[in-house]
């Protein structure tokens, strides 16, 4: 028999640790990292006695380990995005899944959608209001939607709209079920469950209609949509994709596509504000037509502030050695995203905003981690790079954004992700149009509230 090794963790009633992680996530990591050090057992609410890890090595192992010895949690989205979402799928048919989805977010074909993520960020960004604080959150909520719908089935109608106005909704429902699902047989058919499957039931009404259009489209093999690609892709042994399956991983894209991206875009604004200089350099530099100081930043606040704070595996093995535990078949184990971007060994002064500790150098793999690792990394990870690098030019193009000295927003946890507290409160004014040449010639540069400073 293999002597099961697992770390100390604290003894109070999984009740009141449930309370203290939900109460304020990054303060009970933080606590319990300073208390057991880089790996603790913690009982997490939905998810039991759990492994948490922090140690970069052991960290790196448990994301290069076979999937057939470790892999998905069984409590995961997928029970709300349905069977064929790559959330629910585990082994050779994630594998195999993945490999499906894979062409459309990577390598060239991004700059397919590059034209569509400047055009809506242009129309969302006309309604804001200059002078006057507003939430951006959901702004760049409205952004990122139209984005991926557009992304994902290639053209606008009916269907866009009744899917503009649905999927938050449906989004909103079942991230208050993932936090705190109430079973399905408590409140079958007047609950969040009925309210979720409802919506569920409308969203496979009218993509099931868009799928039956695009597969009767003479033109499918020329449309650049994810919806055609999935309807013209096939398996290693010839086979398509069901209609569900495809319904399943669009309902995925359209989902894990848009909040996250949103919610970093509105910690990006939340963090830019409270750090003049930096913000000043990013205009002086979107002015000149660079964009390395802007794609670090980028990288900072998803380091600073992550959206999704862990990721979570379930060992399959009947026993599997990581470091220094030796787990037992069945044992979840999470890797906390907090607690390694927090390691002062991989981040010089953790705690500071400095996006120059990205500038001409890529962060490692098994260090910076907001898309997960391994396997099961974000799939959409290239894209929602793009989009926000996209999108943070057009506002340093066209908009003065004022800095504030009012005090950082707390992470506010909705379910899934972790979104800024007041939503990345701002204040705007329109910038007037200014050519490249012109800030050359003068040697000036805006400041954070827009007014000309010589450099």
């Amino acid at each position: 028999m293999t002597t099961v090794t697992l770390p100390d963790g604290p003894t109070t009633p999984a009740f009141v640790q449930a309370v203290e992680i939900l109460a304020g996530r990054t303060r009970a990591w933080r606590r319990l990292h300073a208390k057991y050090g880089s790996a603790f057992m913690v009982k997490m609410p939905r998810f039991g006695p759990t492994v948490v890890l922090s140690d970069p090595a052991e960290v790196k192992a448990l994301f290069t380990t076979h999937t057939d010895l470790v892999d998905n949690i069984d409590a995961n989205l997928g029970q709300f995005l349905g069977p064929g979402s790559l959330f629910a799928l585990r082994g050779e048919e994630h594998r195999k899944e993945r490999k499906l989805l894979t062409p459309p977010f990577h390598g060239r074909r991004l700059a397919v959608y590059e034209s569509l993520i400047e055009e809506e960020a242009v129309r969302e960004m006309a309604t804001w209001p200059s002078g006057t604080e507003f939430a951006t959150m959901d702004s760049m909520m409205r952004i990122t939607l139209n984005v991926i719908l557009r992304a994902v089935f290639g053209a606008e109608g009916a269907e866009f709209d009744q899917l503009r106005t649905l999927l938050p909704k449906l989004v909103l429902v079942g991230s208050a079920l993932a936090a705190l699902p109430v079973p399905r047989k408590l409140f079958g058919r007047f609950g969040p469950w009925a309210r979720f499957a409802r919506h569920r039931a409308e969203y496979d009404r009218i993509v099931q209609r868009l799928i039956e259009r695009a597969a009767a489209d003479p033109g499918l093999s020329e449309r650049d949509d994810v919806l055609a690609m999935l309807l013209q892709a096939r398996y290693d042994d010839g086979s398509a994709m069901t209609h569900n399956e495809i319904a399943d991983e669009l309902l995925t894209l359209l989902t894990a596509g848009h909040e996250t991206t949103a919610t970093s875009l509105s910690w990006t604004i939340e963090r830019l504000r409270r750090h003049p200089h930096i913000l000043g350099r990013l205009v002086a530099e979107a002015d000149a037509g660079g964009s390395e100081l802007r794609e670090a930043a980028l990288l900072e606040t998803q380091r600073v502030r992550p959206v999704i704070d862990a990721t979570a595996r379930k060992v399959r093995a009947e026993s599997l050695q990581l470091g220094r535990w030796t787990l037992p078949r069945g044992q979840g184990v999470m890797v906390s995203i907090r607690l390694m971007h927090d390691n002062p060994e991989l981040f010089t002064n953790p705690k500071d905003f400095d996006p120059d500790r990205f500038v001409g150098k890529r962060p490692g793999t098994f260090s910076w981690i907001p898309f997960g690792g391994g396997a099961r990394r974000c799939i959409g990870a290239a894209f929602a790079t793009m989009e926000m690098n996209v999108v943070l030019r057009v506002l340093l193009r066209d908009f003065t954004l004022e800095t504030t000295d009012a005090p950082d927003e707390r992470a506010h946890f909705r379910g899934v992700a972790l979104v800024p507290a007041k939503k990345g409160r701002a204040v705007v004014y329109r910038r007037a149009p200014r050519t490249t040449s012109q800030s050359v010639e003068t040697g000036e540069n805006q400041d954070a509230r827009g007014e000309q400073v010589t450099a």
